[in-house]
């Protein structure tokens, strides 16, 4: 009796241990990045990879920007909302994320690895995208093809159907 108690005691505490998944995420290049080559000024970031990034007045959507940082909890939580979107979005509307205010590169880069992360990423290694998008995480911001800003929502994106509405609003895309 006491051995099957303690088996049954055994497989709840394992059950109910947090477990850290790897997602199969991966750093991928910024190249696929639309934008407007003639634009000139404004921000540039690095690319999470370390490469080349994007200059953020040169952007051109369809396009959804989603900010944010490895420490951020809120952050995390809509990454698998994201991730579906991204999965039935892909071809229609380009996704970018922006990783700020991180200790170093490192760890944006582990962020994207272990949550599944499979579009490009710039990283904003001193907040010079502030000025472009402001403070404070996560923020997705919406993006037309002539460049203009069409719409942001800020804080975490409660699900999936809500980021589908919001790009039919803003991007008169129907997914």
């Amino acid at each position: 009796m006491r051995r099957s108690w303690l088996l049954a005691a055994l497989l709840l505490l394992t059950a109910c241990s947090a477990t850290t998944s790897n997602l199969n995420g991966e750093i991928v290049s910024c190249d696929s990045i639309v934008q407007d080559k003639t634009a000139t000024g404004g921000v540039s970031l690095d690319c999470l990879d370390g490469t080349a990034g994007a200059q953020l007045g040169a952007l051109r959507g369809p396009l959804i920007i989603n900010v944010w940082g490895s420490w951020c909890g809120p952050c995390k939580e809509e990454m698998p909302i994201l991730r579906t979107f991204y999965a039935k979005a892909r071809g229609k509307v380009s996704l970018v994320g922006v990783d700020v205010e991180e200790a170093n590169a490192g760890d944006g880069q582990r962020f994207v690895e272990n949550n599944g992360i499979t579009w490009p990423n710039l990283y904003d290694s001193d907040g010079r995208s502030r000025e472009y998008f402001g403070m404070g995480v996560p923020v997705t911001w919406f993006i037309a093809a002539d460049g203009s800003v069409a719409g942001k929502k800020i804080g975490v994106l409660k699900n999936e159907i809500e980021l589908i509405a919001l790009t039919k609003q803003y991007l008169g895309v129907k997914l």
